[in-house]
């Protein structure tokens, strides 16, 4: 039977929509955007501009169509019709009490759109797949291979899909729409290749050159491409951290993606069975922590603020998260068996940047090891 389940951004969304007349919520393709809205308006009508007809009434007469909606609307995937916003801006600059909530797939050019249109009267988030906090008690119910072969997309864990229907189908239509959207490229094999071949480069640093390599096309496109996967969701890029800003913005990210079980399709891992001997399941676990951070700042409406930090050495702490001056150190490792080694990039960072770490954790996917030398030793269920 499908069940609701409660997103984190809620609360943030609600109260939002108190003080901004437009909320935008962006995300990748079914994370749940306009069910999270028809859910916490339920009274609002709703309509989707992947509807042909709807945007050819839109085509028409813009303004009699958001005439047509009195108090407010939801409106799916507005990145179709970008020519509302305009209309919309000039709607609620005469009556903020009109209410507009508008969703997209497509980051680059909805939120471009957004920002010219709708500045100071929107409120802007960001929903990624479920959180591991979201998922709750079925983290439990599930071990660590399940979760990293399923993923996090709501359809899974409100019984609407299985993983290995869901993730074909989702980049077959990713590669067919969005794309084809964004970006014009003729050998859409050799960019389905170029999706995979970032797969497999979980947690490193990305080299575009390296890349261009392997695929035989120029360092150019494998931006292009990367910005692609980007705009649409598909992908995520961590960045270093450096004292000097300038530094931080130029040097390479870490690449991951969004969600770690389309990851695990891309990486023809089939099963949890298979998972537990794959050698990418180290960098899955990595994936998935990294993202729920991210998340969790989303889920409250902050940006940013996330970096891993590695030095000419060699040494490296998989993720630093920014409050204030200070950051929190964390050191993911796959391992349910504890280990004092782990510690070693946590001890050289803080030897180097004394002032500025808040805490120190390692996240495995062993038992709690509470105040371990002033480092905290958890499991990752419980991040």
């Amino acid at each position: 039977m499908e069940r609701y389940i409660h997103r984190a951004m809620t609360e943030a969304i609600g109260e939002a929509s108190n003080y901004f007349s437009v909320i935008t919520l962006t995300g990748p393709r079914q994370s749940g955007k306009s069910t999270l809205l028809r859910h916490i308006f339920p009274t609002l009508p709703y309509v989707s501009m992947e509807n042909p007809d709807t945007r050819t009434r839109v085509k028409f007469d813009p303004r009699g169509f958001l005439d047509s909606f009195h108090d407010g609307v939801i409106i799916d995937e507005i990145q179709h019709t970008p020519e509302l916003l305009s209309y919309i801006q000039g709607i609620v600059d005469e009556n903020p009490r009109r209410k507009f909530y508008l969703t997209g797939s497509s980051q680059f050019s909805l939120l471009k759109n957004v920002t010219q249109s709708l500045a100071g009267r929107t409120a802007v988030f960001e929903l990624m797949p479920l959180s591991i906090s979201e998922i709750g008690t079925f983290m439990d119910k599930n071990s660590v291979n399940d979760i990293l072969y399923k993923g996090f997309y709501p359809a899974i864990w409100s019984d609407k899909n299985l993983p290995r229907l869901l993730y074909p189908n989702y980049i077959k239509t990713y590669i067919e729409r969005d794309v084809r959207d964004i970006l014009a490229i003729k050998d859409l094999d050799l960019f389905q290749r170029f999706i995979r071949l970032c797969a497999a480069r979980i947690g490193s640093i990305f080299n575009a050159s390296e890349l261009s390599n392997e695929l035989g096309v120029a360092v150019n496109t494998i931006n292009s491409w990367l910005s692609v996967l980007q705009a649409s969701y598909i992908i995520y890029l961590l960045p270093p951290f450096f004292t000097n800003t300038r530094k931080r913005l130029t040097k390479s990210p870490k690449i991951y993606f969004t969600d770690c079980g389309l990851a695990s399709y891309l990486l023809d891992i089939d099963s949890p069975q298979t998972m537990a001997r794959d050698k990418m399941r180290g960098h899955l676990l990595e994936n998935v922590v990294v993202m729920n951070f991210l998340k969790n700042r989303y889920n409250q409406g902050v940006n940013g603020g996330l970096y891993f930090y590695r030095d000419s050495n060699g040494n490296e702490v998989d993720l630093l998260v920014k409050t204030g001056s200070r950051y929190s150190c964390y050191e993911i490792k796959s391992s349910s068996t504890f280990h004092p080694d782990f510690t070693k990039g946590l001890r050289n960072f803080e030897k180097n940047y004394p002032d500025i770490v808040n805490e120190k954790s390692i996240i495995y996917t062993g038992e709690n090891i509470p105040g371990f030398e002033g480092i905290s030793v958890v499991n990752f269920a419980g991040i």
